[in-house]
Order: C-alpha cells, then sequence, then structure tokens
C-alpha cells in the first residue's frame, strides 16, 4: 500500500496491479509493498502531477481511519515541512529549468570522442599503442555517455516526458548498448529507498560482498560463508570493478530485454553492436573486435564502479527504518568536493545529495542548491557529508574492510 500525495490517509493499492511507471513505458511488476506516505518520493520522481496523478484515481482503495496505525508516526513534520518549502524555493529560483545547450555540448564531446577513436586506428593503425589510446578513448566516451543518459533517464532535460525518453533510449540504446527500460527499473528503486535491503537493487550483492553493519553479523550468527568475506576488501579489486559490467550487467541487460520481450529497447541495442563491429571489424576482424568492445568495457566498469559506490557504499546501510525524505536520503548519500574535473569525472554526481533529493532537477543546477540543502540540514542537526574524492575512494575500501571485520567476529564468536 502506499498513501496517495494529494491526501495524507488516503490510500492506494499497487499489490495487485502491473505497476506502469511514468518513467517508463513499459509495464513492470511492483517489486514491494510499502504502507507510507509517498508525497515526497512522488514530487520528486515526476515533473508533471496532473498527469501521473490519472493513474493513481483507479487504485484508490479509500482513507486510513484517524485511530489506524501509520508507518509514517516516527517521521517529523517539521522536517518535512520545511523540506517542503525548499523544494518551492529552488523551483521559484528556476533551478529546475535546464541549460539545452549544455546537454548538447556533453552529447557533442561524446560524438567527438567517438570520432577521435575511429580515426586513430585509421590513421595510426591497428598496433598496439594505437588500440590501447583508442580504447581508452572509447572507455571514456562511454562512462560520459552513462552520466549523460542519467540526465534524460530522470527526466531533467527537456519539460516534455516523451522528448526525455526518446534522447534517452538512443544515448544509452545507440550510444551504450543498453536498455532504458531495464535502467529505470532498477534505478527508481534505488532512487526510492537507497541503501535499503530488499527494495533497492544496488545493494543487492548476490552474496558475494557484506555490506553495512547489519548484514555481515546476520550472516555470521548464521555461519554464512559463501566467500570469505574478511577478505572482501581485497577480492574487490579482482571482481568488482573489472567485471560488473562486461560480465554482470551485459548479460543482464540482455537476457532481461529477451525475456520481458522488449523488442524496442533491444532494437535499440543491435544498432549500438551493429555500428560497433561495422566499424572495427575492418581493424581487427571479428574475434578481435570482441575482445576489444569486451577490454572497453572493462576499462568504463572501473571507472563506473569506483564512481557510483563512493556515494552509498560507505553510508548506512539497512532495513526498512521509515524515515522521511530528507532524512533517509541524507543516511544513504554523501558527496564529494566540487571541481570542474571532480564534475566532469563524475557526472555531477559529486553532488549526489541534491541529485537524490531533486532527481529532476538538472546537473548544473546542483551547486546553487547544495548551500540551502546544507543549511536545511544544519538546522535539524542532520549530517551532510562531503569530502574530498580520493578520500571517497579510499572509504570504500575502508567500508568493505569494516564489514568484513564484522561478519569474521560474528561468525567466530557470536
Amino acid at each position: 500500500m502506499t498513501r496517495e500525495p494529494p491526501g495524507c490517509r488516503r490510500v492506494n493499492s499497487l499489490t495487485l496491479y502491473t505497476f506502469r511507471s511514468i518513467t517508463s513505458h513499459r509495464s513492470w511488476p511492483r517489486p514491494q509493498r510499502c504502507a507510507t506516505s509517498s508525497h515526497d518520493a512522488f514530487r520528486a520522481f515526476h515533473p508533471d502531477l496532473s498527469f501521473v496523478r490519472k493513474f493513481m484515481k483507479p487504485l484508490l482503495v479509500g482513507e486510513l481511519a484517524p485511530e489506524e496505525p501509520s508507518q509514517d508516526r516516527g517521521k517529523s513534520s517539521q522536517i518535512t515541512e520545511d523540506f517542503r518549502a525548499l523544494r518551492k524555493a529552488a523551483e521559484d529560483m528556476n533551478l529546475f529549468k535546464s541549460n539545452h545547450l549544455f546537454f548538447l555540448l556533453l552529447l557533442a564531446h561524446i560524438i567527438a570522442m567517438e570520432s577521435l577513436a575511429w580515426f586513430t586506428v585509421f590513421y595510426f593503425g591497428n598496433g598496439w599503442i594505437p588500440t590501447v589510446i583508442t580504447a581508452f578513448v572509447l572507455a571514456t566516451s562511454q562512462a560520459q555517455a552513462g552520466w549523460l543518459q542519467h540526465d534524460y533517464g530522470h527526466l531533467s532535460v527537456y519539460k516534455k516526458s516523451m522528448w526525455n525518453h526518446i534522447v534517452h533510449k538512443f544515448i544509452i540504446g545507440h550510444l551504450k548498448g543498453a536498455s532504458a527500460n531495464w535502467w529505470n527499473h532498477r534505478h527508481f528503486q534505488h532512487h526510492a529507498k537507497p541503501n535499503i535491503f530488499h527494495k533497492d537493487p544496488d545493494v543487492n550483492m548476490l552474496h558475494v560482498f557484506v555490506l553495512g553493519e547489519r548484514q555481515p553479523v546476520e550472516y555470521g550468527k548464521k555461519k554464512l560463508k559463501y566467500l570469505p568475506y574478511n577478505h572482501q576488501h581485497e577480492y574487490f579489486f579482482l571482481i568488482g570493478p573489472p567485471l560488473l559490467i562486461p560480465m554482470y550487467f551485459q548479460y543482464q541487460i540482455i537476457m532481461t530485454m529477451i525475456v520481458r520481450k522488449d523488442w524496442v529497447d533491444l532494437a535499440w541495442a543491435f544498432s549500438y553492436y551493429a555500428r560497433f563491429f561495422l566499424t572495427y571489424i575492418p581493424f581487427y576482424g571479428v574475434l578481435g573486435t570482441i575482445l576489444f568492445l569486451n577490454f572497453i568495457r572493462f576499462l568504463e566498469s572501473h571507472w563506473f564502479v569506483w564512481v557510483t559506490q563512493m556515494n552509498h557504499i560507505v553510508m548506512e546501510i539497512d532495513r526498512e527504518p521509515y524515515r522521511d525524505w530528507l532524512s533517509s536520503q541524507l543516511a544513504a548519500t554523501c558527496n564529494v568536493e566540487q571541481s570542474f574535473f571532480n564534475d566532469w569525472f563524475s557526472g555531477h554526481l559529486n553532488f549526489q545529495i541534491e541529485h537524490h533529493l531533486f532527481p529532476t532537477m538538472p546537473r548544473h543546477n546542483f551547486h546553487k542548491v547544495a548551500p540551502l540543502v546544507r543549511s536545511l540540514c544544519a538546522k535539524h542537526g542532520i549530517q551532510y557529508q562531503e569530502k574530498p574524492l580520493l578520500r571517497a575512494l579510499q572509504d570504500i575500501v575502508w567500508s568493505l574492510k569494516k564489514s568484513g571485520d564484522l561478519w569474521l567476529d560474528a561468525y567466530l564468536h557470536k
């Protein structure tokens, strides 16, 4: 169950309904139930509230009686009220209005890198040095395309969702060979419940790693030892950054499109592979091009894993605590200091706090709303974490070691 935003005691059922998210053109089974107010999450994800509310009307179950229990009883009404006032201030400052030239230049620099990569092997040949240079250029373009598709996937560029969806499919499909619907399905669960076990797919580690403080102790007490977790901070370097994209994501994306019969996304992905193979088979042959592609994925995967994990894996990871929107996002998210390089390197995800609070805000405005968020956190005693880039990357390893040590202690002594 979820409470509809316009009325705090109004209840909608999503349990027997195939939820057609406004962020996707496909229907997906709703992954879990919730009995809590969705006002701020609802507002954060949907720029056009009047349109999305049409989908809520048929789901209306009724209204909770005043004496009926609610999962919201522990939430701070003052924090919620102040956060909504902050959002209103951001809207009045036009911080949800995008600069189309900014995103056009990002797309242009990605296409320029793709062109430079082809020109390198065309002009210098397929020797080791030109090949390695080309691979690094293409890995960079893939990483940047990943950050750019993220902008369109969050509907943060155009006013009309349709145009965001179209460009999103082009970038994630034709430029990256992935699926927009697969990404939407995973990523919006992560945004709604970051670092919550069984709700955030990004903390489902398939027994390869144990995260946070609760999970390793539970595994240890149950004597679960799928892997030597006290060494996870060491084997992370071998199976985390190198393999996530070339093995796990690549397989999962293709299988999801086939199983879901998502032929549109599959066609977009096919256009990427067709373009890539037609471009590089003349230089490397079929087998060589396959190896070349996976080497690029291998390089990109390192970039992706380190950037995406530095903001979340080091934070609180636990079961659902039913906090207000501001508190839940701040507990699971931290920032990295701003600089031109950090902004470009992370696709402005160094402003992860602001992005999680306002997913539809264009990234070039994060630095403008950050002081307001910091001030609100200080007012309510909520920790606003920001750290240097290298420290953020080091903390990933430190966090894995801490969780591994907790597991070992529980495994041996509890």
